[in-house]
């Protein structure tokens, strides 16, 4: 299947202002007898969380939709201004009390990988905000490129990806990518992060050919072993806890 690119302008996507942020994505495995009631509790306060911590920008979460080869459940995506707000984030009171007291009883394995990455200079595409992102599909890759691979082919495969993306506006609100600086975690070297407008948008996009033709052409034969999952986006957290 091929999809054909629509309202793009190159010399818009040139001179477009950017600006630096921080991502951070956590993985869980839940336990196989958690109930509705412990998940939507669970989920409720990690996505409340960032009215109670400076620094958190954004936060989309949910269960896992496709099954990964590692069969995590869960997966939380957080925005952050600065790397100096991960770091505080990882140590803050209330952030390990969420976790000690309504994360870790349901949930036996948490994986956590940190980027930085560059968005539009504007709020609603930094703070994730509007209605374009209220629902979708978080697509998340995580890449382990090949020790022996340059860093001039990691790029250019990242590069090639993110310029695809690009030329989708009908079905991408937004993409970033970026190294991972998680020194505890370093199981996958690389993340990419898309959010899609609804199902049937990313379903279009990585069975298009354009998408499978990148893949196969730039990534696959310099990466070790990748994990993508994506979750549905229905906004579980509305009050503040």
């Amino acid at each position: 299947m091929t999809i054909s690119a629509s309202n793009v302008e190159s010399s818009s996507l040139n001179a477009e202002k950017k600006r630096k942020v921080v991502e951070h994505i956590c993985l869980l495995k839940a336990k196989p007898n958690l109930s509705e009631e412990e998940e939507n509790n669970m989920l409720d306060y990690l996505y409340t969380s960032q009215y109670q911590m400076r620094g958190i920008v954004a936060v989309s979460l949910g269960r896992i939709s496709n099954e990964t080869v590692e069969n995590y459940t869960h997966a939380v995506f957080m925005r952050f201004q600065r790397k100096e707000d991960v770091a505080k984030f990882y140590e803050n009171p209330f952030y390990l009390k969420v976790l000690k007291e309504h994360v870790m009883p349901y949930c036996h394995v948490l994986t956590n990988v940190d980027y930085e990455s560059e968005v539009e200079d504007d709020i609603l595409p930094i703070f994730r905000k509007g209605e374009e992102f209220n629902y979708g599909v978080e697509f998340v890759h995580l890449i382990a490129f090949d020790e022996s691979v340059s860093g001039a082919h990691v790029e250019d495969a990242l590069l090639s990806l993110e310029k695809l993306t690009k030329e989708f506006p009908s079905l991408v609100v937004q993409s970033t990518q970026g190294s991972n600086f998680n020194l505890s975690s370093q199981d996958y070297t690389h993340a990419v992060v898309i959010r899609f407008r609804s199902s049937e948008a990313f379903e279009m996009f990585v069975g298009s050919t354009e998408y499978k033709d990148i893949w196969r052409s730039k990534f696959e034969l310099i990466i070790k072993k990748t994990l993508p999952f994506h979750f549905s986006v229905d906004p579980v957290g509305k009050e503040i806890m």
